[in-house]
């Protein structure tokens, strides 16, 4: 007779227990997913903060630029325009094109090419504006293709061919050019010519531009937008407009007869749609390559002899690489932390699965079963249940993220699939070593480490003294993430759980004797079952500790990251919201603006810019020695008064860094330029000053100051050095600025008021939306906080499978004490205070450990990349680590309310099910 004779194990198996089946599928899927996601969202944030950065970057700072000198010196005329034709320059813009090494790519649809003057041409025509008596100057240019790249208003485009014989050349100008310089199609400009008459450009045409920020136009934005520019390096210096002509590359030749000393270029703007983090280094190379490497020894080949090359991309791309390298490393410590906390989460469920069939096993064992061959068959079981849940988490994973790399991802889900299949059978294996009939049993108080246990921890310990030394010395904005810094805060969380589980018996110890003298019994009867539940032991400690040291560090972290966007908001603005400009302000503006919705209070500002300050004045020492002996802030010779009305100044800072004392500046009742005014001063203006009077030059007349006090920062000059008197001393007829302080300020109805004014408006909350709007620090900032939320929730599943794990035997306890006369009150009691003993000491020490952790690293955190954007990674303000209260507390107290929750549901749950059903005969508890 044949047939098997035994069942298959792995399928026995799961029908005998499909919801801890399901269970550990649900726990792999959500972790597996948590890990493949993690580094794809790092990728996909990366990826779209270095491409914002490049696109945002003004286009002649990114383009790639190359020049030639004016080809064939030495070649008669004809030759010479030929050379500069439209077909040999598309052939040379080509050969560049080509000739850019990969992975760096061009834009076709914004490069350009053409010969161009690299003088500025003055043309003296009557019509043309001249602000300060000089004549406009023109940069001429037959730039390629400039019927795809605008819209014809007026006219028609410029055409036709013209060598440097020719006595008209035709031109087209833009918009804003025609309007800036009173030119319209017809407009004739005539320009001094080499040896000849002057050359005439005929305006044939006005043109809109398509994309007038776009690499095609800002390059060189001259052609676009004329400019007024000082005629000489001195600070008064009249001024002349700049404007661009675009000639037809057909007449390109012409600029050789102009002393514009023409140059041939070619512009390529880089393409940033597929630019990825990843190729960051070999786009540098490639960078370098064309500044002074063997691209640019081709170029010499393929373009002119005299090429060369220039572009501020490799600054662009080191601005983003710095913020990025000072943001990485903080937002590792949530990743690490996150992932420790999951290590042990997957670790505790194979303990729990494990104890749970603690009689199974040890009954294989002693009837002769080889420790290989259930380790063997618990693999094969924990295999056919974790590898498709992993598989499924990454595939949920990518579809979530669609960009990033799959290796790290993969090796994620791969890590957390092997984890999981290998938890159940190596905890079997170590806890079934030797046969034996019953488990012992394993509980805190008694337990006493073993030497390996020990040696264990103190290298534990050493690593964590070395990354906080590292991180305090070396800081985590100095270059890219390194492993060992950003797990530092885990690392001392997880010497705070070793140094934790070696002191929990003596708490314990202490509390059962004076418990012991109580009248009844659950108080002592509970600390004796804290020190023998079966709770996992080391592991579930570790996680809550990880967890909440995790958590703690990282709300700080955020808590300081919007603490500086708060405070860079203020220093930019100095109130909830500026009106500014450079003239004299309407005196009805402050009427309108206060019947805003919201406005609570306007403060007027009379500043006075480029103030001379005293030659020697002061003693190297500011008022009142705010500026100690030898400390020099900074040698200035100039600084900005602003006369600010105490009182409702100083209401509208109040409670803020910028605050003052309203009745330190009064000025005397004296008439203006006969009283010493008191004053309040940046530190670099207090240190030229010094402590006693000196006059001051300001407004047409002549005031005496003395500063009494000094301040970093003031709302009225919030970006500059100051000097802050009262408006009535200063004699200030007109307001140029006014701060407004309200709430919820609605910009648009702000502007309206404004209108017609000519001024600058700026919000604080505007202002503190733009140093978070950028994909780097958003994206960090989501990822961090979604690692913060995962690491919680995963402690809380630790907690949850630390107590499912006693809870038979709390059940079948519970059901015998109510047998001799438990009420359920009292046995609601007696599980409550049975968890709490572990419960706070985790909670506590969670919130200690964190608060330590921050205080040991704060030194080596740099808060601002995370904190501020579109300002390089450098903070305008000091972007240090602090502890948050919130962030300390709060996750504590979950940890204590959860372990009193649980407790209380299970003996609730345990009354319903009635004491017989507990206490079944043939039941292992």
């Amino acid at each position: 007779m044949t047939g098997k004779a035994v069942a298959p194990w792995i399928r026995t198996r799961l029908r005998t227990a499909p919801g801890a089946a399901a269970a550990l599928a649900l726990l792999v899927l959500v972790t597996a997913w948590l890990a493949a996601a993690y580094p794809r969202g790092v990728d996909t944030y990366e990826d779209e903060g270095l491409r914002r950065t490049v696109a945002s970057a003004p286009p002649g700072r990114t383009a790639l630029q190359f020049t030639a000198g004016a080809p064939g010196l030495a070649l008669p005329d004809d030759q010479r325009a030929a050379m500069v034709g439209p077909e040999p320059m598309r052939q040379r813009f080509d050969a560049v094109v080509r000739n850019v090494p990969a992975p760096l790519t061009s834009d076709p649809t914004q490069s350009t090419y053409g010969l161009r003057t690299t003088r500025k041409l003055p043309s003296d025509e009557p019509y043309l504006p001249r602000p300060n008596g000089l004549p406009p100057r023109f940069t001429v240019a037959s730039q390629a293709d400039l019927g795809s790249h605008s819209r014809l208003v007026s006219g028609r485009l410029p055409a036709g061919s013209a060598d440097q014989k020719a006595a008209e050349a035709e031109v087209a100008v833009t918009v804003e050019t025609a309007k800036s310089l009173d030119l319209r199609a017809g407009s004739v400009l005539h320009v001094a010519g080499i040896g000849r008459p002057p050359l005439a450009f005929k305006v044939t045409g006005v043109v809109e531009p398509l994309l007038p920020e776009a690499g095609y136009w800002s390059v060189l934005p001259a052609l676009r937008t004329p400019q007024l520019l000082p005629a000489s390096d001195d600070r008064d210096a009249p001024k002349y407009w700049h404007g661009g002509l675009l000639l037809a590359p057909t007449a390109a030749a012409t600029l050789f007869a102009t002393d514009g000393k023409p140059e041939m270029y070619v512009q390529l703007t880089p393409q940033t749609t597929a630019l990825t983090d990843r190729q960051l280094t070999a786009v540098k190379a490639s960078l370098a390559s064309l500044q002074s490497g063997p691209a640019l020894s081709r170029l010499h080949t393929v373009y002119a002899a005299s090429s060369s090359s220039y572009t501020e991309l490799d600054q662009v791309l080191r601005s983003y690489q710095t913020v990025r390298d000072s943001i990485d490393p903080v937002v590792a410590v949530a990743g690490f932390g996150t992932a420790t906390v999951a290590a042990v989460v997957l670790l505790m469920a194979g303990g729990l699965a494990a104890s749970r069939r603690a009689a199974e096993l040890a009954l294989l064992r002693a009837r002769g079963g080889a420790l290989r061959q259930i380790a063997g068959r618990l693999l094969a079981e924990s295999t056919v249940v974790v590898v498709p849940a992993a598989a499924l988490g990454l595939l949920l994973a990518v579809l979530a993220l669609p960009e990033g790399r799959f290796g790290p991802a993969i090796a994620a889900a791969a890590g957390v699939a092997a984890l999981g299949c290998l938890a159940l059978p190596v905890r079997a294996a170590l806890t079934h070593r030797t046969v034996r009939s019953a488990a012992e049993r394993a509980d805190p108080v008694r337990e006493k480490p073993s030497a390996r246990r020990t040696v264990a921890e103190l290298t534990l310990l050493a690593l964590a003294v070395a990354a906080v030394f590292a991180l305090r010395r070396r800081g985590t904005a100095g270059g890219p993430t390194d492993a060992l810094l950003s797990a530092a805060p885990v690392l001392v969380g997880v010497i705070a759980a070793l140094v934790l589980i070696r002191l929990y018996p003596l708490p314990l110890r202490w509390a059962a004797r004076p418990a012991t003298r109580l009248r009844g019994t659950v108080g002592f009867l509970s600390l004796a079952r804290a020190g023998r539940a079966p709770g996992g032991g080391a592991l579930p400690l570790l996680a809550l500790l990880t967890a909440l040291t995790t958590a703690a560090f990282g709300g700080s972290v955020l808590a300081g990251s919007d603490d500086a966007r708060d405070r860079a908001a203020l220093y930019a603005t100095g109130t909830d919201a500026r009106i500014g400009s450079d003239l004299p302000l309407p005196g009805d503006l402050p009427g309108r603006v206060s019947r805003v919705p919201g406005v609570q209070g306007i403060s007027p500002v009379s500043i006075e810019y480029s103030v001379p300050l005293p030659a020697g004045a002061g003693s190297g020492q500011g008022a009142g020695g705010d500026v100690g002996e030898g400390e020099n802030p900074g040698v200035i010779d100039r600084t900005t008064v602003a006369g600010v009305d105490p009182a409702s100044y100083a209401r509208l800072t109040a409670g803020t860094a910028l605050g003052i004392d309203a009745d330190r500046i009064k000025a005397p009742p004296d008439a203006p330029g006969k009283a010493v005014l008191p004053a309040i001063a940046s530190p670099a203006v207090a240190h030229r000053l010094g402590k006693e009077p000196v006059t001051l030059h300001v407004a047409g007349k002549d005031l005496a100051v003395r500063v009494i006090a000094v301040q970093d920062r003031s709302a009225a000059v919030p970006q500059s050095d100051f000097l802050l008197l009262d408006t009535a001393g200063l004699g200030a007829k007109y307001a140029t600025v006014l701060l407004v302080g309200g709430t919820s300020l609605d910009g648009k109805a702000l502007r309206e008021a404004a209108a017609g004014a000519h001024v600058s408006v700026a919000l604080r909350s505007e202002v503190r939306q733009e140093y978070a709007d950028s994909p780097l620090q958003t994206g960090a900032g989501r990822i961090y906080t979604a690692a913060v939320a995962a690491g919680a929730g995963l402690a809380a599943l630790a907690l949850l499978l630390s107590l499912l794990r006693g809870a038979p035997e709390r059940s079948a306890l519970l059901a015998r004490l109510r047998t001799m006369g438990l009420t359920r009150r009292q046995g609601r009691s007696l599980l409550v205070l049975e968890a709490l003993p572990s419960a706070l000491l985790a909670g506590a020490g969670g919130a200690l450990t964190g608060w330590a952790s921050i205080a040991l690293l704060a030194p080596g955190i740099d808060l601002a990349g995370l904190a501020l954007a579109n300002t390089g990674g450098l903070a305008p303000v000091g972007a240090e680590l602090r502890a948050d209260p919130m962030s300390l507390a709060l996750p504590a107290v979950c940890v204590v309310l959860l372990a009193a929750g649980v407790a209380a549901a299970q003996a609730w749950w345990s009354g319903r099910r009635g004491t017989i059903t507990e206490l079944r005969a043939g039941d292992a508890r």
